[in-house]
């Protein structure tokens, strides 16, 4: 790509990421805009990135979207983003019937068993192993940490 792409904070009404990415990647396929990527990073609410050839396509793009609030005046340096990317990349090194340790949330410090994995989601579904009744419970992948395999069950324990 020989053209330069620059990124663009666009302001959203907290917990309305997904919806204000929804119509903007609509509102860009219907006006045939040049937005290389929208980027919605985890953990960060009120704003999304948008990346396009300038700053107004990223305007356009954002022009009459629900619960967009605006673009920021200033554009956003690839450097100051490029941490919030790298959980994307990572591969899942998960599998079904591993046992877990819940990180976050509620459950902080449960162990629990995967019964089923949504990658697209980024979540997975686990079984709380001191539950009297074993419940399912979805949580987001990176609020469990694999700490045994089913695979090496009859070997070490932490």
């Amino acid at each position: 790509m020989s053209e330069t792409t620059h990124i663009f904070a666009l302001r959203t009404t907290a917990n309305r990421e997904d919806q204000v990415m929804d119509f903007l990647t609509s509102n860009c396929k219907k006006k045939k805009l040049a937005i290389y990527s929208v980027i919605r990073p985890h953990g960060m609410r009120g704003y999304i990135f948008i990346e396009a050839e300038d700053k107004r396509i990223a305007e356009q793009a954002a022009f009459n979207v629900p619960y967009a609030r605006g673009i920021l005046p200033k554009e956003i340096e690839y450097a100051e983003i490029e941490h919030m990317l790298e959980q994307v990349k990572r591969d899942v090194n998960m599998k079904k019937n591993d046992i877990v340790e819940v990180i976050s949330g509620p459950f902080k410090r449960e162990k629990a068993k995967i019964t089923r994995i949504d990658k697209a989601k980024e979540e997975v579904v686990v079984e709380l192993l001191e539950a009297a009744v074993p419940i399912p419970i979805t949580v987001k992948m990176d609020s469990v940490k694999v700490i045994r395999r089913e695979s090496d069950e009859e070997g070490k324990e932490e």
